[in-house]
C-alpha cells in the first residue's frame, strides 16, 4: 500500500465514525490460478490451469485462454486482462499450458496435423479441459469461448474448426488460418509473408475438420496489429476470408467503427469481426488502468493500445449489459448469469464514492472503491470522485454514469 494511504485511510475512518457513519471494507479474494493434475486422457500432454473467482454462480460462462510462444499460463493470466473481468462479471477461466517437452519454444503445435484434428492430440486435450470445467465447475456448456495469442491464437482457430459444437465464440489474436500449415517448415511461410487462398478453399479446410457437421458454428473475432512482423497482418485478411466463408457472410463489411488505441473495427454481419490496431506489433492489446474498460499489463507481447479482453468480453455478453463508455460496443443480448442483466430493477443514484460506501451501495479496499455485487472499479475512495450506481438486485449495483 502506498505510504500516503496509510495515513489517509485512518483519517477517513475516523471521520466516518465521528459523524455516525460506517466505513465498509471488502473481504480479500481467496481465488487463485490453480493447476489441475488430471482432467482426462490428455493425448496432447498439455498442462491445465483454472481460475474460479469468488462467488462464481452455477451455470456461469467459461473462457479458455491460450498463451503464445515463450509464454505460459501464469504469464497470460497475469497480464492479458482476463482475470479482471472474470472477477468483475463472474465467469470461469481455463488456461491450457504447453510443455517444453512438446515444443522447445512452448508454442502450441498448431502446425502438426496430429494436434489439430478432432479427437486427437492437443485439440482433444483442450476439449477435455472444457469437459472437466463443465462437470466440476458447473459452467454453462452453451457459453464457452476460446481465445489466445500467436500460437495460442492459431490453436484458437483449431478449436473453432474442430469443435464447433463446443464453443460459442472465439477471438484470434495475431493468429493464422486453420490448417494453413501442416509441418514446421510450412509454419514459417504461413506466419510471414502468409499464404493466400480463396475464401472457399480456406472454408473447406474448416468444414473438413468436422465432416458432416450441420449445427451452429461459433462467432469469430480477429485481432491484429498493423505493424506485426512476426505474424504478417495479411493473416487477418485470410482469417476473415476463411471464417466469413464458413459462416456464410460476405467478405465486404456491413459496418465499421473507430475504437480507442487507433483500432478500427469491421463487422461482417453479426458473425465475424476484424479489429486492426494501428502501429501495434506482435502482441495482445492491453490498456493498463483502473477504469472498467482498461486492463492488462504492458510488456513483451502486451502492447498498451486497447483492452481487447474488455471488448471481447462485452461482445460475448459476459458483462450482463453493464453500461459502457461512449464509443464502446453495445451490450450483447445474451442473458447474463448475474442479476445485472436487469438494469432498470432499482433506483439509480449519483453520488461521491465516499457517499456510496457510507450508504452501503459500494465498498472500499486499499483506498479504492468497488460497487457492491458487480464489484466494478469506481476509482479512489474520496468525496471528489462521483459515479452513478444502478441497483439491479439485492445489494447488487452496476456503474451507470450515463443513466443516473
Amino acid at each position: 500500500m502506498p505510504r500516503w494511504l496509510r495515513f489517509v485511510l485512518p483519517v477517513l475512518a475516523a471521520v466516518g465514525t465521528a459523524v455516525g457513519l460506517t466505513v465498509v471494507s471488502t473481504p480479500a479474494y481467496a481465488a487463485s490460478l490453480t493447476a489441475v493434475s488430471s482432467f482426462g486422457s490428455n493425448p496432447g500432454n498439455l498442462a491445465m490451469y483454472s481460475y474460479r473467482p469468488d462467488g462464481l454462480p452455477a451455470n456461469a460462462p467459461l473462457v479458455v485462454a491460450m498463451h503464445g510462444c515463450t509464454q505460459n499460463a501464469t504469464d497470460y493470466f497475469t497480464n492479458a486482462g482476463w482475470r479482471k473481468y472474470a472477477d468483475l462479471w463472474r465467469f470461469a477461466l481455463v488456461l491450457p499450458e504447453q510443455k517444453s517437452a512438446n515444443n522447445s519454444s512452448s508454442c502450441f503445435n498448431w502446425f502438426e496435423t496430429g494436434d489439430t484434428a478432432r479427437g486427437a492430440g492437443e485439440a482433444l486435450s483442450v476439449k477435455q479441459m472444457v469437459d472437466y470445467a463443465a462437470t466440476n465447475y458447473q459452467v454453462n456448456r452453451g457459453r464457452v469461448y476460446v481465445t489466445g495469442l500467436s500460437a495460442g491464437a492459431a490453436m484458437t482457430a483449431v478449436m473453432l474448426a474442430t469443435y464447433p459444437d463446443v464453443f460459442a465464440g472465439g477471438a484470434i489474436m495475431a493468429g493464422i488460418p486453420y490448417r494453413c500449415a501442416t509441418s514446421t517448415t510450412s509454419a514459417f511461410s504461413c506466419m510471414n509473408p502468409g499464404v493466400d487462398k480463396t475464401p472457399a478453399a480456406w472454408g473447406d479446410l474448416v468444414r473438413n475438420a468436422y465432416s458432416g457437421y450441420t449445427g451452429a458454428r461459433p462467432r469469430v473475432s480477429i485481432w491484429h496489429g498493423t505493424s506485426d512482423t512476426t505474424v504478417a497482418p495479411a493473416n487477418a485478411t485470410e482469417l476473415r476470408d476463411q471464417w466469413t466463408n464458413v459462416l456464410g457472410v460476405s467478405q465486404t463489411p456491413t459496418s465499421t467503427a473507430s475504437l480507442p488505441g487507433g483500432t478500427s473495427l469491421s463487422n461482417y454481419g453479426d458473425k465475424v469481426k476484424v479489429y486492426l490496431v494501428q502501429g501495434m506489433t506482435h502482441a495482445t492489446p492491453v490498456d493498463p488502468g483502473s477504469a472498467t474498460e482498461q486492463c492488462g499489463t504492458a510488456g513483451t507481447y502486451y502492447k498498451d493500445t486497447i483492452c481487447s479482453s474488455y471488448y471481447q468480453a462485452r461482445d460475448w455478453g459476459l458483462d450482463g449489459g453493464v453500461v459502457t463508455p461512449t464509443g464502446s460496443p453495445t451490450a450483447s443480448p445474451t442473458p447474463s448469469a448475474t442479476p445485472s442483466s436487469t438494469p432498470s430493477a432499482g433506483p439509480c443514484v449519483r453520488a461521491s464514492n465516499y457517499a456510496h460506501v457510507t450508504a452501503g451501495r459500494a465498498h472500499q479496499s486499499g483506498g479504492y472503491v468497488y460497487a457492491n455485487g458487480s464489484n466494478q472499479a469506481m476509482g479512489l475512495y474520496n468525496v471528489f470522485t462521483t459515479h452513478g450506481l444502478q441497483q439491479t438486485g439485492p445489494n447488487f449495483y452496476v456503474v451507470a454514469d450515463t443513466a443516473c
